[in-house]
């Protein structure tokens, strides 16, 4: 079923917008009629997403950053509202990195970097998109992973950034919730087309194995969670706060810790690991 919302008249800010899920999510909001501004770290990427936005009717911009440098992200933050013309009213805060591998094995520049770009990241987007934001009314969705509640192998780095990253939103749920502004997760499923997903089940035996473990016997797609991201945005959702809302068939419901356990020893097998 295709879902509707009107986002005329709305600036929505989507950091990480150029590919994959959240991508997804700013060509829904473009759809939806939202004026759109989309940030990532490639000046190609961004220039590829804009055109694709404008191509379906959106007035759209980007603008690169790295969500590792504060004074990057403040500065994208100013020329969004310069070319918004006045606050933010939607901001999702996408940006996310994965090397997998087992707790002994990963480097420490792995780690740093999972966590800078995950959580650090998070909270200079948070700290610099909030001048912007208006007050009343603005909303936020971070994009979380069903790692930060369900522990899995081979992710321990990702399991402890992504359970950062719904801390902070409960937090700022709390702190901001005074000035009108609404600040939630959403925590996507497997999500078929995707980087992520094509790294973390790169076998085809591997992601129908995924597929038959979720309840409702199919993978998201990227429209599943713009949909989600639209909602919570929207008035329908204008009294959700604070929420970490799973996107994800009921599959954190019946076991994705052990289905990614089983997939972590498919490809140490792969790999000769096992």
């Amino acid at each position: 079923m295709t879902m509707t919302f009107d986002f005329s008249g709305h600036n929505v800010f989507v950091a990480g917008g150029t590919s994959g899920i959240n991508l997804g999510i700013a060509q829904g909001f473009a759809r939806w009629g939202a004026k759109v501004m989309v940030a990532s770290r490639k000046q190609e990427k961004v220039d590829a997403a804009v055109a694709g936005l404008k191509e379906l009717g959106a007035d759209a911009a980007g603008v690169t950053f790295d969500v590792r440098d504060l004074d990057a992200v403040t500065a994208g933050f100013t020329a969004a509202e310069a070319f918004f013309g006045g606050p933010i009213d939607a901001l999702i805060s996408g940006a996310a990195g994965n090397i997998p591998g087992r707790f002994l094995d990963l480097s420490q520049n792995a780690i740093n970097a999972m966590v800078q770009i995950d959580l650090i990241g998070t909270y200079n987007v948070m700290r610099a998109c909030h001048p912007h934001l208006r007050k009343p009314g603005a909303s936020v969705v971070n994009i979380s992973a069903p790692q930060a509640f369900a522990p899995m192998t081979h992710q321990s780095a990702v399991c402890s950034a992504k359970a950062g990253v719904d801390m902070v939103t409960k937090t700022l749920a709390m702190e901001w919730g005074a000035q009108g502004i609404r600040v939630n997760s959403i925590s996507p499923g497997p999500i078929q087309g995707t980087e992520g997903m094509d790294r973390l089940v790169p076998d085809p035996k591997m992601l129908e194995a995924v597929r038959v473990s979720v309840p409702t016997r199919r993978l998201g797609d990227t429209d599943d969670i713009a949909k989600a991201a639209g909602f919570l945005c929207s008035d329908a959702g204008d009294y959700v706060s604070g929420v970490v809302l799973p996107v994800d068939g009921g599959w954190s419901l019946s076991g994705a810790s052990v289905m990614m356990a089983q997939m972590a020893g498919m490809a140490d097998k792969m790999m000769g690991n096992g």
